[in-house]
């Protein structure tokens, strides 16, 4: 009878389990199951369960949209923004939006992607009195029509795009806003070849704006973009921000790690 290959379990503290799990669910980086643990995390197939089945009841890990895999709930991912963005932190990122703001003269935002949405992190404003009434610092917006949505959405593989994309609520807000999930996708591939993403006039009528990836050991962490009035900046224009973007979003990433 052929002996059992599997890892044998070892001692790990009972107080520590939980936070072994979440930091091998972070190092994965995308949603899981309970058996894609196994062999990463010595422990029994039912310990596993259980450690997950608890994540899931105190507010740490939330099923995905279709129900099959565990991803970080509203509770942990409050943790990781407030590990992140503690008060220097926060502030030093807020002075490289403000100087960015400055130098595009436009207002800019740090966004975190959440289970819907992107959620305005931090935010500098322009100042032209002409601007536009953004949704408040805290709140989230839709991934399908937001420059920085797009970004988070021009990060994930195709297959797991497609998913999200036929479980998230597709809205129309303007005549703009593309709704047709093939048009949508073939946008992002074209965004994900080119490194940033455009948002025209497809959230708010009259409004532009461009995002690039907060990069953080090779994955999106968060999100930095600028809006404008079109009639202040055209797409085109916009285009020419990107190495400025590109550049505050890699000082940002390197405050966060520091």
């Amino acid at each position: 009878m052929p002996s059992d290959t599997r890892p044998t379990p070892r001692s790990i503290p009972t107080n520590l389990r939980l936070l072994v799990l979440l930091e091998e669910i972070a190092a994965i980086g995308i949603p899981v199951t309970p058996a894609d643990l196994y062999g990463r995390i010595d422990l029994p197939k039912p310990s596993l369960h259980r450690l997950f089945v608890t994540l899931e009841q105190e507010g740490f890990l939330e099923r995905t949209l279709d129900g099959r895999k565990y991803a970080p709930a509203p509770r942990l991912r409050k943790l990781a923004v407030m590990i992140t963005t503690a008060p220097q932190q926060r502030n030093e990122v807020l002075l490289v939006l403000q100087a960015l703001s400055e130098l595009i003269g436009e207002t800019c935002n740090y966004s975190m992607p959440e289970r819907t949405g992107m959620k305005y992190v931090e935010r500098a404003e322009t100042k032209w009195p002409l601007r536009f009434n953004l949704p408040p610092v805290g709140s989230t917006v839709p991934f399908h029509c937001t420059a920085s949505g797009k970004c988070y959405l021009a990060s994930l593989p195709p297959a797991r795009l497609r998913r999200l994309l036929e479980l998230i609520e597709i809205k129309r807000f303007t005549d703009r806003t593309i709704t047709d999930l093939n048009q949508l996708e073939a946008q992002i591939d074209t965004f994900r070849a080119q490194g940033f993403t455009i948002d025209d006039q497809e959230f708010m009528e009259g409004m532009i704006g461009l995002s690039v990836g907060v990069m953080i050991e090779g994955r999106l962490f968060g999100t930095l973009s600028f809006h404008a009035p079109c009639q202040r900046l055209d797409i085109a224009t916009a285009h020419g921000h990107v190495a400025e973007m590109k550049r505050a979003a890699e000082r940002i990433a390197s405050i966060l790690v520091a």
